[in-house]
């Protein structure tokens, strides 16, 4: 871990208390790319608190990041993917702002990692 932050622990609790139950890799992001927090569906996939989330994976994954304009814009972000692999599903990624901390943002997709017209609860 190359930074450590303080979180606001309502924050935290708001974070886990909305996205634990989602699905799909969710994470609060600092602007610096360091991961503040992860739901469970993220740590599955290998995510881990205090990790560069710009170095997961190739870096072709991350042209696609809009991380700086939410944070510079203040609205709701998000990219239409449509992987080249055969067999890959379009999905979609978002970028979300938090009110009142202006450094910090929301980051999830959803149809990365589930096929929900497949899947039924």
């Amino acid at each position: 871990m190359e930074h450590e932050y303080h979180v606001d622990e309502n924050l935290l609790q708001a974070f886990h208390l909305m996205y634990d139950n989602y699905p799909e890799s969710v994470q609060l992001t600092h602007k610096s790319r360091t991961i503040l927090a992860i739901n469970p569906a993220a740590k599955a996939m290998g995510k881990d608190v205090g990790l560069l989330c710009s170095k997961i994976g190739s870096p072709e994954r991350h042209r696609i990041c809009q991380a700086n304009k939410a944070l510079k814009d203040r609205k709701p972000t998000w990219v239409t993917v449509n992987p080249a692999a055969p067999g890959g599903r379009q999905y979609v990624t978002f970028w979300l702002p938090i009110e009142g901390y202006p450094d910090l943002y929301i980051h999830f997709s959803c149809g990365n990692s589930m096929d929900y017209a497949a899947t039924r609860p």
